[in-house]
């Protein structure tokens, strides 16, 4: 009898399922109208930032910028719908202005060859100091209505407008990622740099185009954290920065690079998303929350190491 393997996103997936059946019966209010509607609306934006974060880890970097990256595009739509500009020119110039954030990084990681840790590190506190100097600490609000529709309206008066958005920039990344030739030579890059360039990549203009992707990504994150808050400010999705992490490790993706599944992604911001919601119905303060994520993901990473060093110490003994 043929036994039945299943991937790591599949077994997430069942995690997932069964966590939410779990909670589903034992939480009050869990499955209520409510509760599945406010998940609905939080789960974007927190996706929208976790596959930013997983196409760069899938390289074998990390992008620690990507939430100011996401606040300084918030700010400057802020600001110019303030000014009365109008809603579509001040969205264009916010995912130029993070574009532009995400070239600033890319470059300097790609074409400089710096540390992806320690860019991001400054550039986090570069954008922060950024908004800092243009809101005095403050936040903007008070933008149109037809705005505040992005992240608060529905589609024929059922599915989240937020929701369409994410499913779209979720499908288009699964789609780069595997069917096209870029998508191909991140993996190659995350697996192996030396032998991806020996093999005619452009390691630099991949690595370049992952972080203009990633902060894409991001900008259209701060879109709908924005339009659903009615105001940005400096720490706008900022608590969103280690779950991201924890979010794309915990959906499969190889922190050393080389690996990593847009399905596995989700299936974590789902679990992240039921667990601080049922947590949250059953009044556990947000700090211990924190708490809960933090231990999640350390253990996660250790549960992965050991399993690496398992695969290379099998790999070496059928080698002898």
């Amino acid at each position: 009898m043929k036994a039945i393997s299943l991937s790591k996103e599949s077994i997430l997936g069942l995690i997932a399922l069964g966590l939410f059946v779990l909670m589903s019966l034992f939480i009050p209010g869990f499955f209520g109208h409510n509760n599945l509607n406010n998940m609905m609306f939080q789960l974007p934006e927190f996706g929208l930032l976790a596959l930013a974060m997983m196409i760069v880890i899938v390289t074998g970097g990390i992008d620690l910028s990507i939430t100011y990256i996401a606040a300084l595009s918030g700010v400057t739509i802020a600001l110019m719908q303030t000014q009365g500009y109008p809603m579509i020119p001040a969205i264009i110039v916010g995912i130029i202005v993070g574009l532009m954030c995400g070239l600033l990084n890319g470059v300097i990681v790609s074409k400089i060859g710096v540390s992806p840790i320690l860019v991001t590190l400054g550039t986090m506190v570069l954008f922060e100091g950024i908004i800092l100097s243009i809101t005095k600490g403050s936040s903007i609000s008070g933008f149109s209505e037809s705005y505040s529709l992005i992240g608060n309206g529905y589609y024929m008066g059922v599915v989240p407008l937020s929701i369409i958005i994410f499913i779209f920039f979720a499908i288009l990344t699964g789609v780069l990622l595997t069917r096209t030739k870029w998508g191909r030579s991140v993996y190659m890059i995350g697996s192996n740099p030396v032998a991806s360039l020996f093999s005619g990549v452009n390691n630099s203009r991949v690595l370049l185009k992952v972080y203009l992707f990633a902060a894409m990504l991001a900008a259209i994150a701060s879109i709908i954290m924005t339009s659903r808050y009615n105001s940005a400010k400096v720490d706008l999705g900022s608590s969103y920065l280690l779950q991201s992490v924890s979010a794309a490790v915990l959906g499969g993706t190889e922190i050393q690079g080389g690996y990593g599944k847009v399905v596995g992604t989700i299936y974590a911001v789902v679990i992240f998303q039921m667990l601080s919601s049922g947590l949250n119905l059953m009044g556990v303060p947000r700090s211990i929350v924190n708490v809960m994520m933090g231990l999640i993901l350390i253990f996660v990473l250790v549960l992965n190491f050991v399993k690496h060093k398992i695969d290379e110490k099998s790999q070496k003994t059928a080698i002898a």
